[in-house]
């Protein structure tokens, strides 16, 4: 299922990599859109392509940026203040009478604290961190998309929704960002063969279910190796002029050593030399595009266990 990536965040390393270069005012769009919208989720690794900008389009990125995270900084402390507060009467309850209603206000405000404390340094610091580059359904990532023969690097959302369908399909089927191979000339019909992106994915997460628990396994190619990972594309837009671009990854069969962590689904690993087919499939038959996704980059996918 591929429910969460690291995906490749640095501009320089797809115009390096695949020459393909920046789609600016689309990107600009998208961050412009996060001013006003929570859900519009960015990864913070991909903001730092915009630290020292250029032209035009980037200052109005940068200025998105900074206004945005200005703006949730302000936020987040409003929300500590409360939350300290909830604490502390909580605590002060508890110190006349021990009650479950205060012990569970003590609980809840102390997670909410904890979770607040941890998000406020993404905000207003600078130093890395290991979130900077993942990816979950319904975040927005860099893709690679082609158009009018040019490889353009866009901001997609990562859970397709189709054209023609209501925007309220996204909460109705969870389960969008990722494309079945087995489905993809039935439900994905009108986006297979028509419509097509590339993930560039460092590693992969998964959940899976072990001694009646679920725990998260992270995924590493080996050897070393950026994975090209074959997507669908979804052009959405409504009678108010609405646009949404969105993408899911094609999903197979998994190797062995997938398979044997205990996870039934894999995404498909393209090859560098099938990239542009891939990308332009107008003119490749529905067997030709099979073929490329059997003909996949190979791997030894190591894992290991992040959290019970």
């Amino acid at each position: 299922m591929c429910y969460s990536a690291k995906v490749v965040q640095d501009l320089q390393s797809y115009q390096r990599h695949f020459g393909a270069v920046p789609d600016l005012p689309q990107i600009a769009s998208i961050y412009s859109q996060r001013l006003n919208v929570a859900a519009v989720r960015i990864p913070r690794g991909f903001d730092r392509n915009f630290d020292y900008p250029g032209d035009a389009d980037a200052q109005a990125i940068k200025q998105s940026i900074d206004s945005y995270r200005s703006r949730e900084a302000m936020r987040i402390e409003g929300e500590l203040f409360a939350l300290k507060k909830r604490q502390a009467d909580a605590a002060r309850k508890l110190a006349i009478k021990s009650t479950k209603i205060a012990l569970n206000e003590r609980r809840i405000a102390t997670d909410k604290l904890a979770k607040a404390l941890a998000r406020l340094p993404l905000l207003t610091g600078t130093q890395p961190h290991a979130l900077d580059g993942r990816i979950f359904p319904m975040h927005y990532t860099p893709v690679v998309i082609a158009d009018q023969g040019r490889l353009l690097v866009r901001l997609a959302r990562y859970h397709l929704r189709q054209a023609g369908k209501p925007a309220a399909i996204d909460g109705k089927f969870p389960g969008l960002y990722n494309a079945r191979r087995d489905n993809l000339e039935k439900f994905w019909r009108n986006e297979f063969g028509h419509s097509h992106a590339m993930l560039l994915v460092e590693s992969f997460y998964e959940n899976v279910q072990r001694d009646g628990q679920n725990v998260v396994l992270h995924f590493v190619p080996r050897p070393e190796q950026l994975m090209r990972i074959a997507c669908l594309a979804g052009h959405w837009r409504d009678d108010k002029g609405s646009e949404l671009l969105s993408i899911a990854a094609v999903t197979d069969e998994p190797p062995p050593e997938v398979q044997a962590a205990g996870h039934d689904r894999m995404i498909v690993n393209l090859r560098s030399e099938n990239l542009s087919a891939w990308l332009n499939p107008q003119d490749l038959s529905t067997q030709q595009l099979q073929a490329l996704l059997d003909d996949r980059q190979q791997a030894y996918y190591q894992h290991q266990v992040l959290a019970a």
